[in-house]
């Protein structure tokens, strides 16, 4: 037999936006069988068993008898509800090795169901198929984005994810409505505590966010991680839109010297805070500029005030301790001469998607300044450009081809040495790519009308 163990459906029966978690009970009247300890290993072992023990999930088959509190028989949950329903075979073991059949009730109620299950039980039935079970976890907070048939739900379902999610504190939705400037969702508190200010570990980094104010999207954790994989540790890393730091406070960890700007002052800020946390504070210098702004000036900035020497990776606070008692324990000697200053750019890191192109003109002249031409000497000095992008293409061909366009339109000149790689799947009609190319000297070095 099969039991239906799902949740009793309660759409229409809630009031208003309350969980109401009394009406989620159901009871399961089936058999159980009375056995001595000693029985249950003759019992796992044999064939007319077979299938005939309750597997419903997340239940034991082995319940305690209550007629018996100092366990001297033990009841086994049978997937039958009368003894009709119990195969020949099944009940000769059963009168052979148990001490009968007795009637038990499964009782399940709202802590046995999982979200998933509960979710499909408050939305009406004709929208359970699409229903949103799943979402995404920064720090404390999981977001989702409901579309319009659930919406008279959505204080119900973020109550569910919060009930059954102990790391969770925060439920929101996101709104269709983008800040125009800084490109952040504006979102809705669904359930739980209205604390946005968040704590989100990447990469053994630490971020501190305000989720409402900072844009930051945990499907990219992978794209960070390949983007950084990129860098060699003595390398100079310019993000241009740095956000709170996802490319930037790798690459310094790495040992990279960094230049991170964001427009957003809130961004800015706990940029700042996520530099001091991770103790990377003599590797990234950061600001809040326009970003064509901040890419023309860059070069020149680095030249006339370079970042400090490379030193190797950023060590961890245990490490640096072993290496100070160490370090006292050692007679005191010369110390060990520096590298030098880093003064020139070896990657621009463009992560805007929406209009990241649109910068691309930015580059033009950027190294037509006075002593430029000295730190980038050929063409295999100058700096590699990965600017991430939209297109409504999606054949692959089709892609490359309208990414390629709109590069090559704003830099001036058609790029030919280039790679392309696809991100994610944003929409059904919107992919994600990075186009990734050598910053070419024709570009670099116009001259500047």
């Amino acid at each position: 037999m099969s039991f239906d163990a799902s949740p009793p459906a309660v759409a229409g029966l809630m009031a208003g936006t309350q969980l109401d978690r009394s009406l989620f009970h159901k009871s399961i009247p089936i058999l159980a069988a009375r056995f001595l300890p000693s029985k249950l290993g003759s019992l796992r072992k044999s064939e007319a068993m077979r299938g005939m023990v309750m597997d419903l999930p997340r239940l034991r088959t082995v319940e305690p008898d209550p007629t018996n509190p100092t366990g001297a028989t033990k009841l086994v949950l049978l997937k039958a509800s009368s003894e009709e329903e119990i195969p020949n075979p099944t009940r000769e073991f059963l009168n052979a090795e148990s001490e009968g059949l007795v009637p038990y009730t499964i009782e399940l109620g709202y802590d046995y169901w999982n979200a998933d299950d509960l979710i499909q039980a408050v939305v009406p039935e004709d929208l359970r198929d699409r229903s949103p079970t799943g979402f995404a976890s920064t720090g404390h907070i999981a977001h989702i984005n409901l579309k319009d048939e659930y919406l008279p739900y959505k204080h119900l379902i973020g109550q569910i994810i919060l009930d059954k999610n102990a790391a969770i504190r925060t439920v929101v939705n996101k709104l269709d409505t983008i800040d125009n400037q800084f490109r952040f969702f504006k979102m809705e508190l669904l359930a739980g505590d209205p604390d946005y200010v968040v704590e989100h570990v990447e990469a053994d980094c630490r971020f501190t966010f305000d989720f409402t104010q900072v844009y930051w999207n945990s499907r990219l954790h992978t794209e960070h991680e390949r983007v950084a994989n990129l860098f060699s540790p003595a390398d100079v890393v310019v993000d241009v839109f740095a956000g709170v730091g996802p490319f930037a406070i790798p690459a310094a960890k790495k040992g990279c010297a960094v230049l991170a700007n964001d427009l957003n002052p809130q961004s800015a800020k706990y940029l700042e805070i996520n530099v001091e946390n991770n103790r990377v504070s003599s590797a990234v210098r950061v600001s809040c500029l326009d970003g064509r702004e901040f890419i023309r000036t860059a070069a020149a900035g680095l030249i006339a005030h370079p970042l400090p020497a490379y030193t190797g990776p950023k060590k961890s606070k245990t490490q640096e301790a072993a290496d100070q008692r160490r370090a006292q324990k050692l007679r005191p000697s010369s110390p060990t001469p520096a590298g030098p200053l880093r003064n020139r750019i070896a990657h621009f890191v463009m992560n805007l998607p929406d209009s990241a192109l649109q910068f691309l003109d930015a580059y033009r002249g950027i190294l037509c300044t006075p002593g430029t031409r000295e730190v980038y000497p050929d063409d295999a000095s100058l700096p590699m450009i990965h600017c991430h992008c939209f297109t409504r293409e999606i054949d692959p061909a089709a892609a490359e081809a309208d990414i390629l366009q709109r590069a090559s339109e704003k830099l001036g000149r058609k790029l030919t040495d280039y790679s392309l790689h696809l991100v994610r799947s944003v929409a059904p009609n919107k992919e994600m790519y990075c186009i990734s190319f050598k910053l070419p000297s024709e570009v670099a070095f116009e001259e500047r009308v």
